[in-house]
């Protein structure tokens, strides 16, 4: 499928880049091979395919929660840039 140059100013637009007509023509070119190579796919009888997510099956790798003895806040705070006494102070980002 071939892209026309239009359509490449016009996704050039929409990505707020600016190419010069080298870079037209190259990305032009390589985006057309990839819509050819698509459309190969496009062709394959995936009929009998069930869809899937993920090429690999995954699991959620989780440790067991075990409570235990959480970090005293003192050490906590103590590199903190700011703190008070049991709080780290941050900027206001908020008007």
């Amino acid at each position: 499928m071939k892209i026309k140059k239009g359509e490449i100013e016009h996704i050039a637009v929409l990505a707020r880049l600016y190419l010069s007509e080298e870079e037209k023509d190259l990305f032009g070119s390589q985006l057309s091979s990839i819509l050819g190579y698509m459309e190969n796919l496009n062709k394959l009888d995936t009929e009998d395919i069930e869809p899937a997510s993920h090429v690999l099956s995954l699991h959620n790798v989780m440790r067991d929660d075990i409570p235990a003895l959480s970090l005293p806040g003192a050490e906590a705070l103590m590199n903190a840039p700011s703190s008070t006494e049991k709080f780290y102070r941050v900027p206001k980002i908020i008007e």
